[in-house]
Parts: structure tokens; C-alpha cells; sequence
């Protein structure tokens, strides 16, 4: 008796073992992305790349899908004309103030100071020098967002790290820190 109950066992273990054995259709997939490819191929045959396999430029003209033109060029003209004509989308509000101090004090703190004096803590220890307080400049909301975008002496350009939105957040907490400067 004991006999045939190990032998039905193990026929049944065997059994049930040699059920799983077909490996080209596993029974679960941890990762299904990872066995199954992506239902495009990038460069897939097609006329468009006759000449060989190559990546096409964009059609002239077209922008780029977030992106907003920004009409005024990196020059002292391209300054002036936007601190004259340039101004701001978004309303003067205390959440786009808010958010503009949040931003201020990740980009620009370290470099122009929390109270915006330029005694940020890279010029307390000489690493820039001449940072200028915003109280000492003509700047309105049009020249600092061309100076984010573009940068402007030793200063590199944030274009690549803050969005149009945020730009213009940055350079309401900028007035308004110069403001509090003037008084």
C-alpha cells in the first residue's frame, strides 16, 4: 500500500513537473516589456529612409512639443528690447510669489543672496566676485527673465533648468526682493 502511494505521488509530481517544461510560453511574466518588444520599430523600413538608415530633421519652422519661441536675440540689443517690451503672462499672485522664492532659493540664493544684496554664500567665499545687489541695477521683470534665459556675464543661462512658467515666477520674488532693498 505504501508502495503504490509513493509511486502515484511521484508519477503526479513528475506529472505536474513536466507540465511547465514548454519554455516558449512561460507561465508568468514578471516583467512582460522585458520578453515582449515595444509595438513600433524606430527606424522601420519605409521610404522615408531610402538613403539609409538615418534620423531626419524636423521640418523648418516646427517647435519643439513645451517649448515657447523666444523672439528676443542674445545681445545687449536683444536685452534692452526686452527689458522695454517684454512683460509677464502670469498674474502678480502670492502663489506664483511663493513659488518664485521656492525657485529663488534653489537657483539663485547661493549666488545673489537670500535678501538679493549679491552676498549669496558662493561671493562670501570669493568663489564669484562682483555679484551685484539687485538694488544697484535698473531690472524689471522683461530683463530677468531674458538674463534666466540667456544668462548674462559671468552668470550661465537657466533656461535648461526652469520653464517659461517658473521664469517669470522668479522674476516677481526678484522685484520684490529689490523692492524691499530700495525702501
Amino acid at each position: 500500500m505504501r508502495k503504490i502511494l509513493y509511486i502515484t505521488l511521484s508519477s503526479l509530481l513528475l506529472l505536474g513537473l513536466g507540465s511547465c517544461q514548454d519554455n516558449s510560453k512561460p507561465n508568468y511574466q514578471y516583467f512582460p516589456n522585458m520578453y515582449t518588444p515595444v509595438g513600433y520599430e524606430t527606424y522601420a523600413d519605409s521610404d522615408a529612409f531610402s538613403n539609409g538608415i538615418e534620423a531626419q530633421l524636423p521640418v523648418e519652422g516646427s517647435i519643439a512639443r513645451g517649448w515657447q519661441p523666444y523672439d528676443y536675440p542674445d545681445t545687449n540689443e536683444g536685452y534692452e528690447a526686452a527689458k522695454v517690451n517684454l512683460s509677464s503672462p502670469i498674474e502678480n499672485s502670492s502663489d506664483h510669489l511663493e513659488a518664485g522664492k521656492e525657485l529663488y532659493g534653489v537657483y539663485c540664493a547661493v549666488c545673489h543672496g537670500k535678501k538679493g544684496d549679491g552676498q549669496g554664500i558662493l561671493m562670501t567665499r570669493e568663489k564669484f566676485l562682483g555679484i551685484p545687489s539687485y538694488a544697484d541695477r535698473e531690472i524689471n521683470q522683461g530683463s530677468i527673465y531674458h538674463v534666466l534665459m540667456y544668462g548674462k556675464n559671468a552668470m550661465g543661462s537657466h533656461s535648461g533648468q526652469v520653464n517659461e512658467i517658473e521664469r517669470w515666477q522668479i522674476a516677481q520674488h526678484v522685484m520684490e526682493l529689490r523692492g524691499k532693498l530700495l525702501k
